[in-house]
């Protein structure tokens, strides 16, 4: 199973399906309860000149992977929305159907998820723990108040992972993840993408986006130490308005980053993605076949005939 190349090739689980992107299509599959598979194909985002240099480029796809992910969740949802037909709608949706119209409601619905799916993450790993590292008092110093704050954001996290890791949906959809994994590294092992292939697959692969967000936590504290031992911000939401401010720069040297660790295969490289690839077991499970028959689907209508995914 030795790699023989490295693709820019990704994918997203969804509910009960998978969206694996390239750099010319965009392929979204869902399973429905009656096995039946359905596939979307969409052209690829393509980036103007300034969103594809290094920094700029992570933020951008940051920012398009959360957008873009949440729109793959819902439209995934809506195959499976009988158990709530018989729920009656509330006096708000009435209101906005009827100023706008069905389709008003469901743009009106899925802007105000998508809101909700980017900023959640924000406040829940960045805003908080910087808002109670405001409270630390001076005395203890610039260091010990940032990695203060820096081992709260982790914890925050691996506690948030866990957590959702137990619950009986959500570990359905981290086994579409491995799926998309074991499809990634059967691709690039070079070798025919047949669920007995895949099978033998990893499922732990160093470009995950689990492994991003957690490296994106590690780089948030230290930019902040370094910004906050040059201009000491104390009061919290000075504190959080400045970490709103740092994010796409973050961002951008966390994606940077993972680019890097995910190209090469030095000791180094290695030892710097070891972290993420554990932070993996909580979020990577085995899938089973019909996941696997998904995830393979989804891989061959991205796959480009010019190699133009070549990490």
């Amino acid at each position: 199973m030795t790699t023989q190349k490295k693709t820019t090739i990704g994918g997203q689980a969804i509910i009960e399906g998978i969206v694996m992107k390239g750099p010319k299509k965009t392929c979204t599959v869902v399973r429905k309860a009656g096995g039946e598979l359905v596939v979307k194909e969409e052209d690829a985002h393509q980036p103007s000149a300034l969103w594809k240099k290094p920094i700029f480029r992570g933020a951008y796809g940051l920012f398009m992977a959360l957008k873009d992910g949440i729109q793959a969740i819902n439209y995934s949802a809506s195959f499976f929305e009988d158990e709530e037909a018989d729920v009656p709608p509330s006096k708000f949706e009435l209101w906005v159907e009827k100023k706008f119209g069905s389709e008003g409601l469901d743009k009106f619905i899925l802007g105000i998820s998508t809101v909700i799916g980017i900023a959640l993450p924000v406040a829940l790993f960045l805003l908080l723990p910087s808002f109670l590292g405001g409270f630390v008092p001076k005395s203890w110093g610039v260091l010990a108040r940032n990695v203060l704050e820096g081992v709260v954001r982790v914890i925050i996290f691996l506690l948030f992972m866990w957590s959702v890791s137990h619950m009986k949906d959500i570990r359905r959809t981290f086994e579409y993840h491995g799926a998309e994994h074991k499809t990634i590294f059967c691709y690039e092992a070079g070798e025919e993408l047949t669920v007995e292939n895949v099978r033998r697959q990893k499922k732990y692969h160093p470009r995950c986006g689990t492994s991003f967000m957690f490296v994106l936590i590690i780089i948030a504290t230290i930019v902040s130490s370094i910004v906050f031992s040059i201009i000491d911000i104390t009061n919290p939401f000075l504190r959080m308005l400045a970490h709103l401010i740092l994010l796409p720069l973050v961002v951008g040297i966390s994606y940077e980053f993972n680019r890097y660790a995910g190209r090469s295969e030095s000791l180094i490289s290695r030892a710097l993605r070891w972290p993420g690839l554990m932070i993996q077991h909580l979020t990577v499970f085995e899938p089973d076949d019909s996941m696997i028959e998904v995830a393979i689907t989804g891989m061959k209508a991205v796959i480009p005939d010019d190699g133009s995914d070549n990490w």
